[in-house]
């Protein structure tokens, strides 16, 4: 009887591992689904505050929480080497301009570590570039790579006025930073994955 209970054991066991693995592979993405899977409480501890903040600053969540992914892998507490904060990874100076638009005082910078406030202003800055570049076919590698490497840079690489429509492809090829068409590609990457599969 042992015996048998034991390889009904084995047999349940691989049985869900074929499973999984079938998923994974059907994902798109079996890396990050065999992390998800191994550890579900990481990969979606922020999904409702970041559902409902996405939604308050009119921006996809999946989009979202494609950002945190490449920003943080989901870490509250993470700080980046150019003192960027938190799961958005926010830097100073757009969380000044953050607080300053919104009217919040008193502000410190130490509250990016906060999941809420930092979803609040890496939304709202997300949110802001992609309206800067909505008369682009396409607005969101643009305002990724502002996200990224800062308005100004984005502009030159959009060829100095960023009025004129520019082929999303021709503005990724005059990105003179390698990390920053990473960066974009692998956000958008995440964001199609999320999509695919119809959850964050």
């Amino acid at each position: 009887m042992m015996q048998f209970v034991f390889k009904l054991a084995i047999c349940v066991m691989l049985a869900t591992a074929a499973g999984f693995a079938y998923l994974a592979v059907r994902s798109g993405d079996p890396v990050y689904t065999f992390f998800e899977w191994m550890s579900p409480a990481r990969f979606h501890q922020y999904d409702q505050l970041i559902r409902a903040v996405a939604l308050e600053h009119h921006l996809d969540p999946m989009l979202v929480k494609a950002v945190v992914w490449r920003e943080s892998r989901f870490d509250a507490r993470k700080y980046g080497i150019r003192g960027e904060r938190g799961l958005m990874q926010v830097s100073e100076k757009a969380a000044n301009e953050w607080a300053r638009e919104n009217k919040i005082a008193p502000w410190r910078v130490e509250q990016l570590f906060d999941p809420k406030t930092n979803l609040e202003a890496g939304s709202w800055y997300l949110h802001r570039a992609i309206e800067h570049w909505k008369h682009q076919a396409d607005p969101l590698p643009f305002a990724l790579a502002e996200y990224n490497a800062g308005a100004s840079r984005a502009q030159r690489w959009s060829g100095g006025n960023g009025i004129a429509d520019i082929p999303a492809k021709k503005f990724l090829q005059n990105i003179d930073f390698p990390a920053t068409r990473k960066y974009i590609d692998s956000i958008i990457d995440r964001y199609k994955f999320y999509q695919r599969r119809g959850r964050m």
